[in-house]
């Protein structure tokens, strides 16, 4: 018999699991990091992550640990940029890879009329891109445009007439930009999974790429996929479980039929639960998930916050405020009060000047009212800002 679990507990058990319940010390960034990892889109967004989640979070902390190679940002669920640790890196890299090529086709969306108009398999483009990409790169870090200019001019002379006539047409994808270019945008996804490339310290709006092994000063060691899988989809479980094949396949950014790699590998760990319909949980939380208590306080995430990216959204927001937080373009952040998430907020910055708007889904108490204007006051190092003035609305 599936083991019924309550919204109440759900909620409190994925928030303790986020460390959106007690804010974790100075020291565990790594933590933090961790736990399903941090994703920085838009760009800034992780070190508001991390603030809510760390006490003692500034830009250059955040940089440091980058700039010490402790914390690693690549590309990992859903084709996403994402912070996470050094040392446990190959579970969102290796853990992430899809392993067949139609799942692979699926998670670099866009791919497939380019790739079948050149008559190539996906995991043929993907070999002339890592080794275009590893005679380029060498020794210089450089952003998407620059490296995909590079690569495809690389690959070309090693196409037939025909493909590279294809390969240099202008594209759909962006104006003025080859087909070739295109695909190898696509491509350094997959190289990011494959741990040949990472990100380099952001500088201005240029994202670098670098490759892994030179920016982590060692090679990059074997890791092996199926144990990484499994290492994925117990994180994803700790924080948004009990969940689904179906919401695990949309987190991760493949098809729900794609998904039995992961789920098939750890099932002797899973039991089934009855949360809105037949669910599944990691059996080592069922104490845990039973005896979690909602947390007091609040926090200001940012758009795209880990926790807000889980996909059984009535769990979180009544249905009827689902597109005030999650849009199509131009998510805001959410107010999270008392384990409930109690409306969404906006900043503006001119010159030094940072102004929040904290606009909540029904009137909020003066106690609230209070915690949240402190909690966005935390925001002005964090945005380069002087000063912060604070609006409180509603819906």
């Amino acid at each position: 018999m599936a083991e019924r679990i309550e919204r109440a507990n759900v909620v409190a058990f994925r928030l303790a699991s986020h460390h959106l319940d007690v804010r974790l010390g100075e020291r565990d960034l790594l933590t933090a990091a961790g736990q399903c990892g941090i994703q920085n889109t838009p760009p800034g967004s992780a070190l508001l992550a991390f603030n809510a989640r760390v006490e003692g979070v500034s830009a250059d902390v955040v940089a440091g640990a980058v700039e010490d190679r402790s914390m690693l940002l690549t590309w990992s669920m859903r084709g996403a940029p994402y912070y996470v640790p050094t040392a446990e890196a190959e579970i969102y890299t290796t853990g992430v890879l899809p392993e067949t090529e139609g799942a692979r086709r699926h998670f670099v969306l866009g791919v497939e009329q380019a790739v079948d108009r050149l008559g190539l398999s996906l995991a043929t483009v993907v070999e002339m891109v890592t080794g275009a990409t590893r005679d380029v790169l060498p020794g210089r870090q450089l952003a998407i445009d620059e490296l995909g200019a590079e690569v495809a001019v690389r690959i070309a002379p090693e196409l037939t007439a025909q493909q590279r006539a294809v390969w240099n047409e202008e594209g759909p994808y962006a104006e003025g930009q080859p087909i070739g270019e295109a695909v190898v945008h696509f491509c350094v996804r997959l190289l990011a999974l494959q741990r040949t490339v990472c990100f380099a310290p952001r500088t201005g709006n240029r994202a670098p790429f670098v490759l892994a092994e030179e920016w982590l000063g060692r090679p990059v060691a074997e890791a092996d996929p199926k144990a990484c899988r499994r290492e994925l989809l117990r994180r994803y479980l700790r924080c948004y479980g009990p969940s689904t094949r179906s919401d695990f396949a949309t987190w991760l950014g493949v098809r729900t039929g794609d998904v039995d790699p992961w789920w098939s590998g750890l099932e002797d760990e899973l039991v089934e639960t009855d949360f809105g319909g037949t669910t599944w949980a990691l059996a080592a939380d069922l104490d845990a998930l039973r005896a979690a208590r909602m947390p007091t306080g609040v926090r200001l995430l940012p758009p795209r916050d880990a926790y807000t990216q889980l996909r059984d959204r009535d769990t979180i927001v009544d249905k009827v405020h689902h597109r005030d937080v999650w849009r199509t373009v131009g998510d805001p952040g959410t107010m999270l009060a008392d384990g409930e998430i109690v409306g969404t907020w906006r900043a503006r910055k001119s010159g030094r000047r940072l102004r929040v708007e904290l606009k909540a889904f029904e009137a909020l108490g003066r106690r609230h009212q209070e915690a949240l204007t402190t909690e966005a006051e935390r925001m002005a190092p964090l945005r380069d800002a002087s000063s912060v003035s604070v609006d409180v609305i509603t819906y």
